[in-house]
């Protein structure tokens, strides 16, 4: 990083908070355009585009021996403060395995279109693609011996605890892009990613830098993705753009995205993994034929946890006919009001089950603490707020 870039990375770091008006796209510029330097990645097999590719056929033994420890470094560099992301090339040398999920897959895919589940996407129209919901426990109760050939995956395991560390949480989706596809927009991913712009401004700026170590993004090709199939679109070291939260929205910032994002044609048993924070989008499946389908990993730090299991519903409703009350007879005024709630119910949509539970009408569905504050708007009856969370609690359920 040169001196120009790494005093604007600086200055970012100092400030407060990060809204859309606070970000500058000449030094959003500056820092995508440096190059990777082969020699800043020496256990890569090559750099394209400025992504490594680490070929597992030449490295696997190396994750079974005492240069584990400096290839997980490696990869932590690459994903914090170099490109952002990495492919791991072959990261199944055995592809059969994937063959074998992949019917099962589509056999889940077309039970669940009979079912009419609903067909809500992050970053995409609504149906435009095959989305399978929790794919890492589906696949496990429809073939358990599968399951666990599929996730006996070394590779995979040692670049999850490079990012991550130990004791980390596997979820997993399966996306299938058909011929015609549309390109998703420039995004970032879980957590802040999935916040709207108001909602994302109001945490503070530490929490923007440390939203990106808490998850780590993959994706495993089920089959060959050329170019022409739309493979994902990345924008190397734009991960380290300390208010991309608030800029990834603005039309600047997804122009400059599009004029110098790359793609990296994969094969089938190949995997991509970046961090959540880079600017990246699902390209465009120009291609006659291909079902671009990729079982796409949100891997979890284990450190993502309250202390305590708490029962919030019961304190929901407990506590709302008194919240009621006070908000009808102005005891307490709104801002203490949202405190007490702040308290009281939960305010993250995640974790839930996205079958029952889906993001329609944005990133993520409602939350326990804008349940309740509509129900002190609309003056919800106690059993009218209450059923609403026993279905709220239903629809999250495993």
């Amino acid at each position: 990083m040169n001196d120009k870039t790494a005093m604007m990375t600086q200055n970012l770091a100092h400030v407060a908070y990060y809204n859309a008006n606070s970000c500058d796209p000449d030094a959003f510029s500056a820092l995508v355009e440096r190059n990777l330097d082969a020699e800043d990645v020496p256990l890569a097999t090559q750099v394209q585009k400025n992504i490594p590719i680490y070929d597992m056929h030449t490295l696997a033994s190396e994750l079974t021996r005492d240069r584990r420890q400096s290839l997980l470094a490696e990869w932590a560099h690459v994903l914090m403060d170099l490109s952002g992301a990495l492919v791991l090339k072959s990261a199944y040398s055995d592809t059969s395995v994937l063959d074998d999920a992949t019917e099962i897959y589509r056999a889940i895919i077309a039970n669940e279109k009979q079912s009419a589940r609903g067909a809500a996407d992050h970053f995409a129209t609504a149906g435009a693609n095959d989305r399978i919901w929790n794919s890492l426990q589906k696949l496990c109760e429809a073939a358990p011996d599968l399951f666990l050939q599929y996730f006996a995956n070394v590779p995979i395991d040692a670049v999850c605890q490079a990012w991550l560390g130990p004791n980390y949480q596997m979820t997993a989706q399966v996306n299938v892009v058909h011929p015609g596809g549309a390109a998703q927009q420039a995004h970032r991913d879980y957590h802040l990613g999935f916040q709207t712009a108001d909602i994302s401004a109001q945490y503070p700026a530490h929490v923007h830098h440390l939203s990106p170590v808490l998850t780590l993004q993959g994706a495993i090709a089920h089959c060959d993705m050329p170019l022409e199939s739309g493979p994902t679109k990345l924008l190397p070291f734009s991960q380290a753009y300390a208010s991309g939260y608030a800029a990834w929205r603005r039309d600047d910032f997804r122009a400059i995205f599009e004029a110098r994002c790359v793609q990296l044609p994969l094969a089938k048993g190949d995997a991509l993994f970046f961090n959540p924070a880079i600017f990246h989008a699902a390209g465009a499946n120009t291609s006659a034929s291909i079902e671009r389908m990729a079982n796409l990993l949100q891997v979890s730090s284990a450190f993502g946890r309250t202390m305590e299991t708490i029962d919030r519903t019961s304190m929901c409703k407990l506590t709302y006919p008194h919240a009621r009350s006070a908000n009808e007879n102005g005891t307490l005024d709104r801002a203490a009001l949202m405190a007490a709630i702040a308290a009281t119910a939960e305010g993250y949509s995640f974790p839930t089950n996205l079958d029952r539970d889906p993001p329609k009408g944005g990133l993520a569905p409602e939350t326990q603490q804008a349940c309740f504050l509509r129900a002190l708007d609309e003056s919800w009856d106690s059993a009218t707020f209450a059923q609403a969370l026993d279905e709220m609690a239903e629809a999250q359920k495993a």
